[in-house]
């Protein structure tokens, strides 16, 4: 086949043409194996591997639980204080594995990108799925949690676990995206996303009652911080494991409405995160 009737061929693609997340349907059979490198590398060398699943989150929870709920007191205004805080916990661990495997995804695989033309938005994307697979355990530790306390499923529940989950996603990937491009250059994007997540635990209601904020803070205040994503979504949590257990337990007014705002939020910062993402990829390979 000639150039030009290459160039006329429907199925004739550039060579290191990108079509941002895109790509990733169209490269499943790369993106399960770089997924499949992740999981398997994810405690490689380690003697308890995936245990680590489990010990790192509980041992969050007896920390909280013992400083925030006993010594401080926290506990005595939110009932079963102990599965309103692991639902916490978990979101936000969730959405600290998603952000911080996608802001390292393209320099923790420099090899292959400065030797081969892969779709870029593959690296993130998979590192989306191995934070997934380790957000696995501790979402069965608090399911199981929650049974112990006499928690029963319905399919609202599940609804709001999902969207959750999916909120957080999106969110943590868009900022991924961002910081991930910019982290080739410049690796002080590594030291914005740790402060990022150290105040991810305390800009939203994982340690204390969204109504402490709705009682001290100015009204624009607070309904910047219930749009906040990270906010609707460990509500979400809440609603899916805690609120079950506590029916009478009062919720944020015009909850719909902030999660309705937040997932835009979300939504807009994804877009970004990929306009900057592919406006910087072509020199990917050259910085690494």
């Amino acid at each position: 086949m000639t150039y030009k009737a290459a160039l006329n061929d429907p199925e004739y693609d550039t060579p290191g043409k990108s079509n941002g997340l895109l790509d990733v349907f169209r490269h499943r059979y790369l993106l399960g194996l770089l997924l499949r490198k992740g999981i398997a590398t994810r405690y490689y060398g380690s003697a308890l591997g995936w245990v680590w699943s489990y010990i790192r989150p509980g041992a969050q929870f007896l920390m909280y639980y013992l400083v925030i709920g006993v010594i401080m007191g926290v506990d005595r205004g939110i009932p079963y204080f102990p599965i309103y805080l692991f639902s916490g916990i978990v979101a936000v661990n969730l959405f600290a594995e998603v952000l911080r495997n996608t802001t390292s995804a393209i320099t923790d695989n420099k090899s292959l990108i400065s030797k081969i033309f892969l779709p870029r938005e593959l690296f993130p994307v998979a590192a989306v799925g191995v934070a997934a697979v380790h957000f696995l355990p501790q979402a069965l530790l608090l399911l199981a949690v929650a049974l112990l306390f006499g928690w029963s499923i319905t399919w609202l529940q599940v609804v709001a676990f999902l969207v959750g989950a999916f909120l957080i996603v999106i969110f943590g990937l868009g900022l991924g995206l961002f910081f991930g491009a910019i982290n080739v250059a410049y690796r002080d994007a590594k030291n914005f996303v740790d402060l990022i997540l150290m105040f991810s635990t305390w800009a939203s209601p994982v340690l204390y009652s969204w109504s402490m904020v709705h009682d001290r803070a100015p009204e624009w205040l607070f309904n910047i911080y219930m749009v906040n994503p990270m906010t609707v979504a460990v509500e979400m949590f809440h609603d899916a494991f805690w609120l079950p257990l506590a029916p009478g337990a009062i919720r944020p007014d015009s909850l719909l409405e902030f999660a309705i705002v937040g997932t835009l939020i979300a939504a807009v910062t994804l877009c970004v995160g990929q306009i900057v993402f592919r406006k910087l990829e072509g020199s990917f390979a050259q910085r690494l």
